[in-house]
C-alpha cells in the first residue's frame, strides 16, 4: 500500500459575537473564530492535513477567502469536498490526529460530538479521529484568549 502523511495547521482570531464552531460543533461561548467562512479552525487544519498528504495544495487554494461563494461557508461541506478530491486520486483516509490550543471554553466535553460529526464525513470509524485539547498556559495570543490554533496530522493510502 502507498501510505502518505500530511500536516495541517490553522489559526483564527477570536471575536466577540461570532459563533464558535469547532469540529463541526456549535459551542456556546462569548467569542467565536473570525474568518471568511464559519472559521472552524479544527476542520480547516484537518482539510490542510488531508490535502497536504495527497499533494493537493492547501485549503486557501481550493476555497479562497476572496471568493464570495465561501463567505460564511459551512466547513463540514469544505471537508466533504476535500474527501471527494482525495477519492478522485484514489486515496482513502487511515486516521486523523489533531489538537486544539485555546484557553476557553473547555473542549473535552465536546470531543465525542466532534468525532461523531467528522468520522462519517471522512468515511472512517470514530476511533480513527483523534481530537485533543490543550491550553497555551496563558502565554501569547492563545493564552490571552485572542485566538485559537489547531494542528492535524492525516494518514492516507491508495485504495
Amino acid at each position: 500500500m502507498n501510505f502518505r502523511i500530511g500536516f495541517g495547521y490553522d489559526v483564527h482570531p477570536l471575536k466577540k459575537g461570532r459563533t464558535l464552531w469547532l469540529g463541526g460543533v456549535k459551542i456556546d461561548h462569548h467569542s467565536g473564530c473570525d474568518g471568511h467562512s464559519d472559521a472552524d479552525v479544527l476542520l480547516h487544519a484537518i482539510c490542510d492535513a488531508l490535502l497536504g498528504a495527497a499533494n493537493l495544495r492547501d485549503i486557501g487554494f481550493h476555497f479562497p477567502n476572496t471568493n464570495e461563494k465561501y463567505k460564511n461557508a459551512d466547513s463540514k461541506v469544505l471537508l466533504k469536498d476535500v474527501v471527494k478530491l482525495l477519492k478522485e486520486k484514489n486515496y482513502a483516509i487511515g486516521n486523523i490526529d489533531s489538537t486544539l490550543a485555546m484557553e476557553a471554553p473547555k473542549i473535552n466535553p465536546h470531543i465525542e460530538a466532534m468525532q461523531k460529526i467528522i468520522a462519517p464525513i471522512l468515511e472512517v470509524d470514530i476511533d480513527c479521529v483523534s481530537i485533543k485539547a490543550t491550553t497555551n498556559e496563558k502565554l501569547g495570543y492563545v493564552g490571552n484568549e485572542e485566538g485559537v490554533n489547531a494542528y492535524a496530522v492525516a494518514l492516507i493510502y491508495k485504495k
